[in-house]
């Protein structure tokens, strides 16, 4: 998925400074942002107040939105560098096509997995006909400076371990979690799993004490460490836990995040994530012109224009508040 914000910012991410080495229970808010003409999403990261958490620098819960009568999400192809986007349905279908030739339709708890590495660019899209409901995350995780510039490739994943519990099942979409591994391909130490709690739940779930977690919902309520936490907000909960309490009151959906604090200081400007004014410049100049990023062969429409880059120079400073 595209950061479709005409106005584009850089944003500074990564270095150790400002990570919490010890439990916290931090609230974000989403920020509202439409995306196309149809779907507005609720963008947990990058916060205001939180920029990453682990490698994990983008973060979009969408919907449920009722599509039957929509054309539902239509975002037209667009460039990507530095990343790996991850595409995660609870409802609906996107149909992903990219500029290495892939094309798949994701369905819900499968994983799409694209990593960009030094070009890649894609479009997503509702099929035509469409399920009526839409809903789920897009989430970006960045690369370290050693795999950055690898050769794009898509992955797709159908079927996924699973970790269970009383009133539990968890879904690993990336890294490991209590013993299971998912097949997705990843560059630093982390994870993401996709947690379903029945009512009444009443659990615990193993962490690593080295990672940074953060817990995003997804539906229905429930208490993350005694913290009651609504649809489309994140909790974000520090360093140096072994376990996670997770009660819930009625059936919910959450999303776990971590992995270790990213040390690379980096910039992301509107699609890319980068290390330099100049790399980023260069990007959207390679896009504009036609090169470097390939062509995504059979979407119906013209892709994406990238936005003007600020005049001031982008610089990576790290973890700011």
């Amino acid at each position: 998925m595209s950061n479709l914000d005409r106005q584009a910012v850089p944003t500074v991410c990564g270095g150790r400074g400002f990570v919490v080495a010890e439990p916290v229970r931090e609230l974000l808010s989403p920020r509202r942002v439409q995306l196309g003409e149809s779907t507005e999403v609720r963008r947990l990261l990058p916060n205001l107040g939180r920029r990453m958490v682990g490698a994990w620098a983008f973060v979009d819960h969408y919907g449920p939105d009722d599509i039957a009568d929509e054309p539902g999400m239509q975002v037209p192809p667009h460039p990507h560098m530095g990343l790996q986007t991850v595409s995660w349905l609870h409802e609906g279908e996107v149909l992903h096509r990219d500029s290495t030739g892939s094309l798949q339709t994701i369905r819900p708890r499968e994983l799409g997995l694209m990593t960009s590495g030094r070009a890649i660019s894609h479009s997503e899209e509702s099929p035509r006909p469409h399920a009526r409901f839409l809903h789920g995350a897009q989430l970006w995780v960045a690369l370290p400076d050693a795999h950055r510039h690898v050769e794009p490739h898509f992955q797709h994943h159908a079927e996924l371990p699973h970790v269970t519990a009383p009133g539990l099942t968890a879904t690993v979409i990336l890294g490991t979690l209590d013993g299971a591994t998912s097949p997705g391909t990843t560059y630093t130490p982390l994870v993401g799993a996709d947690l379903t709690l029945t009512a009444g739940a009443d659990t615990r779930l193993p962490l690593d004490p080295d990672f940074e977690y953060a817990v995003l919902s997804m539906s229905g309520e429930a208490h993350v460490d005694g913290v009651p936490l609504l649809p489309g907000s994140m909790l974000y909960l520090g360093c140096g836990r072994t376990d996670l309490p997770l009660h819930a009151p009625s059936d919910a959906a959450l999303m776990l995040l971590g992995g270790e604090p990213f040390e690379e200081e980096l910039v992301m400007w509107w699609n890319f994530v980068g290390r330099t004014d100049e790399e980023i410049r260069q990007a959207r100049e390679d896009w504009m012109t036609g090169s470097r990023f390939g062509d995504v062969k059979g979407y119906d429409g013209d892709r994406l224009d990238a936005p003007e880059v600020p005049a001031a120079q982008l610089k990576a400073r790290g973890r700011v508040r």
